[in-house]
């Protein structure tokens, strides 16, 4: 799936979903030795003669240099992409705040209705209808036009300008249902930040988990995979790894992407397997199976759940945060903003201006979190599926967006996957203990 890059304030998918990937993600250290220096090893023991380093680098140099060029450049346009991102959104919600715009839409959703719950409901639809507006530029660039720069978009401006909308729309859905039952507890509980963080990850643990299943239908049409030469060994692949979803499913991202993608979601009997149709077109067998045994890794793993637990406890101290920061700066503007405290409607921007602050601050420890597992994953997927040379293979078609050997800390600090040359040595060093393996069962078989 595409990266979702940080912009918390632009819509609440975006809010939250950076804490799903404090969800995929639960370690605070990249798994080592997943880093150029960890590949510069000599053949596997055991007599096999098989070279990880020099297969690892073979694979690299299969990368035609112009198509290394253009991916290192978009991926690293992507890092002050987030910057740029943070400091248009800061100032989107500062001018909010400044010209009382916030004060006005709160107004307006008092005159409209008594019912607390219902306020809160209209004041989020506008402050989400005016901020989309505002910082539609930045978002035109970034997610049509950049992506047909660097060739990864299908999309005409039509088709993308409608799934933004669709987007919008759940997000007005979502915090419909969220802010209401939070500034509820902002209002009436002194330890706000305490009960607020409960709420708000149960919310997070609740769109984790129906978002597969019910949300991103909602922009892909899914269809059963009538292909059995592909269904039945991902199937037979679920089954020996204790999934019981019955069918795979194929969705349409080709009218959107040219990426690859596959995901095994649900909950209580909703298991479903899918990839996108570039997979199909684009990928071998052994591609395929290598990438649904990374999928059905997460799954195993129990990543969402675990991530779930992380993504509680970051929005614990970050409401924290909040409870000390909002005060400070109340005391300062909020009588020039028409703030009255933080059950004030008018003061949502700033809530999320500080928590995205807080988010912004802890990039490269959550980058390293999602990372971490997305390691865990890449093992199981070898385990599970036996197909080495197809996740390399794999990984070079991911590094078609993503920097294929970027150096130890720019990784640490920007990658939420481990690097493409990391993945490909990783799946080489498995290809090398199978390959001693066979041998030692070989020579004490004579």
């Amino acid at each position: 799936m595409r990266r979702l890059r940080f912009r918390p304030w632009c819509n609440l998918l975006l809010f939250i979903l950076p804490l799903v990937a404090v969800g995929p993600a639960a370690r605070v250290l990249a798994a080592a030795p997943e880093n150029r220096a960890a590949t510069d090893v000599q053949p596997a023991p055991g007599g096999s003669g098989f070279d990880v380093a020099a297969a690892t680098a073979a694979y690299l140099a299969k990368v035609p240099l112009e198509q290394r060029q253009r991916s290192d450049a978009y991926f690293e346009g992507g890092y002050w992409l987030i910057l740029w991102d943070f400091l248009g959104g800061a100032a989107v919600i500062w001018f909010l705040l400044a010209s009382r715009w916030s004060a006005a839409m709160r107004d307006r959703a008092e005159r409209l209705t008594r019912l607390k719950s219902l306020q809160a409901a209209l004041y989020w639809a506008q402050f989400i209808l005016v901020q989309s507006v505002l910082l539609s530029p930045l978002a035109v660039y970034e997610d049509y036009f950049r992506e047909h720069t660097y060739h990864l978009s299908t999309q005409t401006f039509g088709l993308w300008l409608k799934d933004q909308v669709t987007i919008l729309a759940v997000n007005v859905v979502l915090g419909a249902i969220l802010f209401p039952i939070l500034y509820g507890v902002l209002r009436r509980v002194r330890s706000w930040w305490l009960w607020g963080a409960l709420v708000a990850t149960v919310f997070v643990m609740f769109v984790q988990l129906i978002a597969p299943v019910f949300l991103f239908p909602l922009l892909n049409r899914y269809t059963r995979l009538e292909d059995e030469s592909i269904r039945g060994p991902i199937l037979s692949l679920a089954r020996a790894n204790g999934i019981s979803a019955a069918d795979v499913y194929v969705f349409d991202a080709s009218r959107q992407t040219t990426r690859v993608s596959a995901n095994v979601s649900g909950f209580l009997g909703t298991q479903r397997i899918s990839l996108n149709d570039n997979m199909l077109k684009r990928c071998s067998l052994p591609e395929i199976e290598a990438a649904m045994g990374h999928e059905m890794g997460h799954f195993i793993l129990h990543h969402p759940y675990e991530g779930s637990a992380l993504t509680g406890m970051v929005i614990v101290a970050g409401l924290a945060f909040l409870r000390r920061s909002f005060d400070g700066v109340l005391r300062r503007f909020g009588s020039r903003w028409r703030v009255s405290g933080v059950g004030d409607l008018a003061g949502l921007p700033l809530l999320l201006l500080l928590f995205s602050v807080y988010l912004f601050a802890l990039t490269p420890v959550t980058n390293s979190f999602t990372r971490t597992l997305e390691a865990e994953a890449d093992l199981f997927g070898l385990n599970a599926a036996g197909q080495p040379d197809g996740a390399a293979e794999v990984a070079l078609k991911l590094g078609e967006y993503r920097k294929l050997d970027p150096g130890p800390l720019e990784e640490i600090i920007f990658f939420d996957h481990p690097s493409g040359r990391s993945r490909i040595f990783t799946a080489m060093r498995w290809k090398a203990e199978q390959l001693n393996r066979a041998e030692r069962r070989a020579s004490s078989a004579r």
